[in-house]
């Protein structure tokens, strides 16, 4: 049976760690600097993601994720030193808006567990962070500075990560192929277009996102900003208005 997660190397010091086998394929990003590593989103926390990132680097990581659902933040337990958004702190104290079952059954779904994996173990990820976030502020590896940018829409307090020096933006749940999800109670399909306004309008050379395909240029920051005003032109960037499809990506709406 294949390994649970996947690696590959984006540069010298940058590697992705991903879950393709389960349907969402999570992608988690290790940046590692002269004094520690970033380990940008931590996955399903269905395997310990700590084993693979010690495989990559033996420097102190401190975990962060692009916001607080379910398969973005299952490997924190191993990194009790994490960052997340001041907006979402209450999503890590008890008060997410989805149920453990509705959870679970979403990870039964479409996913090759691991031989003897019990899913009535798993939890939803619950702890205080070593610093709370906000946009503009930044995160000093060592001779490498990560912009935090504050991007909500898929999530209130959803957050890209943006590193000037090499034109890499880290994008989470705001920017993938396959269809994006703004139809939860919990998302707002107008912040999502003030959001791809503000990273559509940075130089980026690469995009890396949180789910799927990794074949992904900064084009399509600027297709799907376009794409996003169209529908608030046409009176249709609001819940409920159904899903719009655009080849390579969608979004329910």
């Amino acid at each position: 049976m294949d390994k649970w997660f996947t690696l590959d190397k984006i540069d010298a010091d940058t590697h992705i760690i991903s879950e393709y086998r389960h349907w969402e394929e999570t992608h988690c990003y290790l940046l590692e600097g002269e004094e520690r590593c970033l380990l940008i989103d931590t996955g399903l926390g269905i395997c310990n993601i700590s084993e693979e990132v010690r495989k990559l680097t033996d420097k102190r990581v401190t975990a962060v994720a692009t916001h607080i659902h379910w398969d973005h933040v299952g490997g924190h337990q191993y990194y009790p030193d994490f960052y997340a958004h001041e907006e979402e702190l209450d999503w890590l104290n008890g008060s997410f808006p989805l149920t453990m079952g509705t959870i679970r059954d979403m990870i039964i779904d479409r996913c090759d567990l691991p031989e003897g994996y019990d899913v009535n173990t798993y939890r939803f990820f619950q702890g205080v962070p070593t610093r709370v976030l906000k946009d503009g502020d930044t995160i000093d590896l060592g001779g490498r500075e990560i912009t935090v940018l504050h991007t909500p829409g898929h999530s209130p307090g959803h957050l890209c990560f943006w590193e000037a020096q090499r034109g890499y933006l880290f994008t989470g749940d705001l920017v993938y192929k396959d269809t994006l999800f703004a139809y939860y109670p919990s998302t707002d399909p107008q912040a999502y277009l003030a959001s791809l306004q503000k990273v559509a309008a940075l130089p980026v050379k690469k995009v890396f996102p949180a789910h799927h395909s990794l074949d992904i240029q900064p084009e399509i920051l600027g297709r799907m900003q376009d794409a996003f005003s169209q529908l608030q032109a046409d009176g249709n960037l609001h819940h409920g208005s159904g899903t719009f499809d655009y080849g390579d990506w969608a979004v329910w709406l």
